[in-house]
């Protein structure tokens, strides 16, 4: 009887060691990121929030008062303590993968990444990212077609919507940061938001979308609005 107890007594002690230091890993892995807070972790922090269409601004490094708003709006919007903080809780939560691999068609990884290099080949990645933004954002509207093939050879009024449908560059192979670009946007990453048009203004004056839509962002040389 006593050995077991002992067995008992021994079995728990080794529960609460590896508990406390699976604790103490998670604890480590991020940082406490609050206002006026500086360095590599801030500026890892604001570029998820970039890429979650929070933060409006470039990755300096610098916790400042738009990198605090943006935080709150993160927080809002996942439904976490709001103190504007970036702690464990919020880090945990923005850093995650938004949807699991793979849980997209095949069907929509091939035409996303098609339009993203017909649109935006010569652009940033970041920039190939928001081009595929847009594209799912239009899905997601009861103003759009549901899909991302619909969106992306809609017409109006017999015009494509997207110059690569009307070019025939839409059928072009895609290089590998374009189908990478496609896969982080139908995983969720946001860097233009809830953007639902974008235009090269070199290339097009783009009267109807200036005037009658939100400017968003410029990112390379498209500009975005919703």
């Amino acid at each position: 009887m006593r050995l077991h107890k002992k067995s008992i007594v021994a079995f728990l002690m080794i529960l609460l060691f590896l508990s406390t230091s699976i604790s103490n890993v998670y604890a480590s892995e991020y940082t406490v990121l609050k206002f006026r807070s500086r360095g590599p972790a801030v500026t890892r922090l604001q570029q998820a929030l970039i890429n979650r269409g929070h933060l409006k601004d470039s990755a300096d490094g610098i916790y400042g008062l738009k990198t605090e708003r943006a935080v709150i709006n993160f927080q809002i919007a996942n439904k976490l303590r709001i103190d504007g903080i970036a702690g464990i809780e919020t880090q945990t939560a923005l850093f995650a993968q938004p949807v699991s691999r793979g849980a997209y068609r095949e069907d929509d990884l091939y035409w996303l990444s098609r339009i993203i290099h017909a649109e935006s080949e010569a652009e940033s990645y970041r920039g190939k990212v928001a081009v595929g933004n847009v594209v799912l954002n239009r899905v997601r509207s009861s103003s759009f077609p549901s899909t991302v093939k619909g969106v992306i050879f809609e017409n109006y009024q017999g015009i494509p919507q997207f110059c690569p449908v009307a070019e025939g560059t839409i059928y072009n192979t895609p290089n590998q940061d374009s189908i990478n670009a496609a896969k982080d946007a139908l995983n969720g990453v946001r860097p233009v938001g809830d953007a639902t048009y974008f235009f090269n203004p070199d290339k097009s004056a783009g009267r109807w979308i200036v005037q009658n839509k939100t400017y968003v962002m410029r990112i390379g040389n498209h500009v975005f609005y919703r």
